[in-house]
């Protein structure tokens, strides 16, 4: 079944969407929320997360994606993307769901930080999904923008015929200064005072719901967040996965547009 476009949420919010309707649903199955990524990470994981769309409603599972405010198709401008808004986007985008696929378990399934987005908007109590599915989430705001940053300049030495050492000496002089623009997209002022102020302290999990986190073996960052949350005796599950998947590139020979096993084990992540 082919999905079909549409805007939805507060008449001043508007965000888009794509719902991919369950074949041969049934009433109380699963429902996926899909929160995508930021920026290059969004644009680099936009048809991994349509195959997986296709292949969820294909197993009677609907499927929700869709573009935070400012991003992507959805209405606004780069300069309105900011943390707290795109909180409320995905809420909006969970009750459009809901409507949609009424009766169904609501899982969560985010990508870097969609999943921080996620694990924010699943604490506030304004919704309530069954499950979240966080994919390597951005736990660390001013570790994921001096990635964001050192990504940026080794692009633009790659990208020109002759690079613009400029950038290169900025950064080595200022290695943890907050980035206006990363891989082609701009990041507010808001949101780079935001990733300042992100650290996993500031993002404990709830006991509303079960959580898988999913993260390569050598991320220690992120295994200690997990074990911390695990020690608070939070329902929450670490499972190491190495993919082919360059988050932030276009594909190498190392990597692949849409690996076969991040699909499979993502799929399978919801019947865990």
């Amino acid at each position: 079944m082919t999905p079909y476009p549409f805007l939805f949420g507060p008449a001043s919010r508007q965000i888009f969407g794509l719902f991919h309707a369950a074949e041969e649903a049934v009433p109380g199955n699963t429902a996926v929320l899909i929160c995508p990524p930021f920026g290059q990470e969004g644009m680099r994981t936009h048809r991994f997360f349509k195959v997986l769309a296709e292949r969820l409603a294909r197993a009677g599972i609907a499927t929700l994606r869709f573009d935070f405010y400012g991003t992507g198709d959805s209405p606004g401008d780069e300069d309105d993307g900011e943390l707290d808004g795109w909180r409320r986007d995905l809420c909006s985008a969970h009750e459009e769901l809901r409507r949609r696929a009424p009766g169904s378990r609501i899982v969560w399934v985010g990508a870097r930080l969609g999943a921080t987005l996620a694990v924010l908007a699943a604490r506030n109590g304004r919704c309530d999904p069954a499950r979240l599915v966080l994919w390597e989430p951005v736990i660390d705001g001013r570790r994921y923008a001096r990635l964001l940053r050192e990504e940026h300049v080794a692009a633009l030495d790659t990208t020109f015929c002759i690079p613009d050492l400029a950038w290169r000496r900025d950064l080595s002089r200022q290695p943890g200064a907050m980035p206006d623009e990363a891989l082609g997209t701009s990041l507010s002022a808001t949101l780079r005072t935001q990733l300042a102020t992100l650290t996993p302290e500031s993002l404990p999990l709830t006991a509303l719901h079960d959580t898988l986190v999913l993260t390569g073996p050598d991320d220690e960052h992120t295994a200690q967040w997990a074990a911390e949350q695990q020690s608070r005796y939070m329902p929450v599950r670490l499972a190491y996965f190495q993919h082919r998947l360059d988050w932030t590139s276009d594909p190498y020979p190392n990597s692949a547009m849409v690996p076969a096993d991040a699909l499979n084990r993502l799929q399978g992540a919801l019947h865990e």
